[in-house]
């Protein structure tokens, strides 16, 4: 079994926003994978779905995302998943909007979900999608830019990278990581660096 962790914040006043693209992308697989209903276990939304003729677990951790290491360390303990049969969505400020990149593991590069989850696994070698919402104007606070929702003139680029991010994550359960970093880090010159 493998398991897609989307990141991002519960409740509605935070839909739509930069942080939650990784929720975003847990619901286009759901929606294309006929998930199972979506039950509330683990500090989290979970639901099973098959891709590639494999089980994936879908996981949107409801711990608000500073704090999302808690939840996916009960996933993990529980089905007893090692970190290289996860794999964490969630946004990235350090690229374009729209552009995807995908790393077998690294740093947490100031994503304090991803950060938090790696220090809840105890390794950084936990795999993950980033999908780029752009870094914020000059002097703007990106702890407050990241809740902003996108803008209009964002949303296609935002709405076609979350479709491409939802293909990458069939890439990765039904032919591995490499092929969906082959595949689907378009435009990104060194996908193992460390950060």
């Amino acid at each position: 079994m493998k398991v897609l962790v989307g990141l991002g914040n519960p409740g509605k006043k935070y839909e739509g926003t930069r942080h939650n693209v990784g929720f975003e992308v847990v619901a286009e697989l759901a929606y294309r994978h006929g998930a199972s209903k979506p039950k509330v276990k683990f500090e989290a939304e979970i639901a099973e779905l098959a891709v590639a003729g494999q089980k994936l677990l879908l996981v949107a951790p409801q711990t608000f995302m500073n704090a999302s290491g808690r939840s996916v360390r009960q996933v993990a303990d529980f089905f007893q998943i090692a970190a290289s049969d996860l794999l964490i969505v969630c946004d990235d400020i350090n690229l374009p909007l729209g552009q995807l990149r995908i790393r077998r593991s690294g740093s947490s590069g100031g994503q304090k979900g991803l950060e938090n989850i790696i220090q809840h696994m105890g390794t950084q070698a936990v795999p993950r999608l980033r999908i780029g919402v752009d870094k914020p104007a000059l002097g703007r606070d990106s702890a407050d830019y990241v809740l902003d929702r996108f803008r209009k003139s964002e949303q296609d680029a935002i709405d076609k990278a979350v479709r491409t991010a939802a293909d990458a994550v069939a890439t990765w359960v039904g032919e591995g990581i490499d092929q969906a970093m082959n595949r689907h880090n378009i435009g990104c010159k060194n996908t193992d660096d460390p950060s």
